[in-house]
């Protein structure tokens, strides 16, 4: 399954899966927007499916908008595992 990222009032919403095949592209796109936007906000809601290397894009995106000193947050009712990673373990 593909991920999709649409764009609305400065909010990126992912529908699909964020997994091994996806996530370089996931990674790559996210680092292009916060050169230009000192702001990042994603909507999981439609994530259907998120794997390690998926948690670790967002962990990639996270650590990059930090030493940017960019906003970098994840909203909705997506994958557990992926607010757990954020909550229980350092990110920087």
């Amino acid at each position: 399954m593909a991920l999709q990222i649409l764009e609305c009032n400065g909010t990126f919403y992912l529908k699909g899966a964020l997994n091994l095949t996806t996530s370089y592209p996931f990674i790559h796109h996210f680092e292009n927007v916060l050169k230009s936007t000192k702001e990042v906000t994603v909507n999981i809601d439609q994530v259907q499916e998120i794997d390690r290397s998926g948690v670790d894009a967002f962990k990639t995106i996270y650590c990059n908008a930090e030493k940017e000193h960019k906003q970098f947050s994840v909203i909705g009712n997506g994958c557990k595992d992926l607010y757990d990673e954020f909550r229980y373990s350092p990110v920087a």
